[in-house]
């Protein structure tokens, strides 16, 4: 071929890779110009991670079968680790280098080889192999394909920068989204699980999830979408592991593949390999771990999609914050409340039953100086008793919605849940706590004539350890949220009861409404799984579908008490 035409065909077929600003079409033009322009048989691009392993694999000439049985590619080791950093690796025959390792048993056979770098600042992005030439390879050949991969290079460079534009137009367009969301007033969980799903779908992940502080000192996945989602749903992340360590120092991180990682403390994600961590901070308090994976074999995230993703994390702060303000009005409002009740029964209520009671003394007092009147007395003496009672159980009443919020019981605390229910459901839940059959009154001190050394809110707090108490308020929290958001019911039965004492009791939740019944497409899926995954971890079972009548939605959950 003449040389003239020899550079026309090379000068075409750079352009050709320039005029192109997707990167996989790029990188398929690479390889089919290269054969096209050396007349090689077979040809491949792999570009390199960071560990000079092969990340993407770009190949002209193998068919699709002989593709699949051979797996994987090429890992980037024997012949191709002697391909230099600059320049050239040009030989007659491949089975003749010392470096060579045979085939693995479908690859075709291949003799001559040509090896060339694809550089991008001075970097190795990646590596061109060409076989089986016709007369085999020549320096001429090699010339020109280093002249191809270096504008191969540049047509990457443009195709990456375009791409980085795109990604940060997607990523605008997600920040303004979650910003009009947050305030618009969406729940916690809502905005997070929005966040999520967003995020993931954004930056090209195959899985996000987002880790909350649980019960104690533990972190665990509260929120997933993607591939795996159901199963990292309940994961807990260890003191020392890297979600902790981001969350502690408030900066993120990348990791190039969880599948390599030494020890795997959290082994839900081994399926996994690139990893980005990004912590959820406001004001410099570490609320959350934001984490983007991909499948193993996937690109690895840039300092840019780490750099976007960290701005998306501090908006899912603001979300945790949001809400947590939201419920703290709900609770002031609630106390607030509390307060009028307390006065209104004390100033109002026990003063007039005071009157009563001074009225009913008189009545009698002069029923009984009169012997044809005395049976009434007996009458007025019995009716006095149960003032003097009634003034007894409003008095406790008033004490018991005057108390310091510390050390509130799980009577108290599933009273508040019932009461901060109320806004979203449009009316006040029905609200059920047994011991042993025994219903829990309002006035839950008295228990004398049950003839019991305890309260029934004693026994309930004696019996079940804290653990499974905030298990149980988040049950019945969680139950009471679907109920409102999802259930258009006009009545809601809370069930709460305990049966026996440690290893042979159990406590159990029940949230029974009248509403349209279960619909999976629009439930909460993480809300559900974190109530599966409380069961679990303490040996229970939980499940949610039609009520006993045949309408509206029953929600159980139960677990042993030792």
């Amino acid at each position: 071929m003449p040389d003239r035409e020899a550079r026309a065909r090379l000068l075409g077929a750079a352009i050709g890779l320039t005029a192109s600003l997707d990167l996989d079409t790029v990188l398929k033009g690479f390889v089919d110009s290269a054969t096209g322009l050396t007349g090689a048989r077979y040809g491949a691009l792999a570009v390199l991670d960071n560990r000079g392993d092969t990340a993407t694999f770009v190949q002209h000439g193998v068919d699709e079968e002989t593709a699949r049985r051979l797996g994987h590619a090429p890992h980037g080791h024997g012949i191709f680790a002697h391909i230099p950093n600059e320049g050239h690796l040009l030989l007659e025959s491949i089975t003749d280098h010392p470096a060579f390792g045979g085939w693995p048993g479908p690859h075709p056979h291949m003799d001559g080889f040509l090896g060339v770098p694809v550089r991008i600042r001075e970097q190795v992005f990646g590596r061109l192999y060409l076989a089986d030439k016709p007369g085999g390879f020549t320096e001429d050949d090699a010339r020109a394909m280093e002249q191809l991969a270096s504008a191969a290079a540049v047509a990457v460079v443009n195709a990456q920068r375009y791409m980085d534009a795109r990604d940060r137009e997607r990523w605008v367009a997600v920040s303004q989204d979650i910003t009009t969301r947050l305030l618009s007033g969406t729940e916690e969980e809502e905005a997070l699980e929005m966040i999520a799903a967003k995020v993931r779908e954004v930056a090209r992940a195959d899985a996000a999830i987002i880790v909350l502080p649980s019960v104690g000192d533990t972190w665990m996945c509260e929120i997933a979408d993607g591939v795996g989602a159901e199963d990292v749903i309940g994961a807990v992340f260890p003191p020392h592991g890297r979600a902790r360590t981001v969350l502690a120092n408030g900066v993120g991180m990348i990791v190039d593949s969880m599948s390599r990682a030494r020890s795997m403390r959290v082994p839900q994600l081994s399926r996994y390999g690139p990893a980005l961590y990004a912590p959820m901070m406001a004001q410099g308090t570490g609320l959350g771990v934001l984490i983007l994976l991909r499948l193993q074999g996937g690109t690895e995230f840039t300092p840019a999609d780490l750099e976007v993703a960290e701005a998306v994390a501090a908006q899912a702060a603001v979300a945790l914050e949001l809400a947590a303000a939201r419920h703290a009005q709900d609770v002031s409002s609630l106390l607030e409340e509390r307060q009028r009740i307390s006065r209104d029964l004390h100033d109002l209520a026990i003063q007039q039953l005071f009157a009563t009671g001074m009225q009913l003394e008189s009545a009698r007092q002069a029923a009984a100086s009169d012997e044809g009147t005395a049976w009434i007395a007996g009458t007025l003496e019995s009716a006095l008793g149960s003032v003097d009672e009634s003034v007894r159980q409003i008095r406790s009443i008033v004490h018991s919605l005057r108390e310091p919020d510390e050390a509130v019981g799980l009577v108290e605390r599933l009273r508040r849940e019932a009461s901060l229910a109320r806004t979203g459901l449009s009316f006040a839940p029905s609200l059920l706590i047994s011991v042993d059959g025994q219903l829990v009154r309002d006035d839950a001190d008295d228990l004398t004539g049950a003839g019991l050394a305890a309260s029934p809110a004693e026994l309930l707090d004696a019996r079940v350890d804290d653990d499974i108490a905030d298990d149980v308020v988040a049950v019945v929290r969680e139950g009471l949220a679907n109920a409102a958001r999802h259930a258009r019911a006009a009545s809601v039965q809370v069930r709460v009861g305990v049966r026996g004492a440690g290893f042979t009791g159990r406590v159990s939740v029940e949230v029974e409404d009248d509403g349209v019944g279960v619909d999976r497409s629009s439930t909460r899926r993480s809300g559900l799984d974190n109530l599966a995954v409380r069961a679990r971890r303490h040996g229970g079972t939980f499940s949610l579908g039609r009520s006993d009548s045949g309408e509206g939605t029953l929600l159980s959950w139960q677990v042993p008490l030792g």
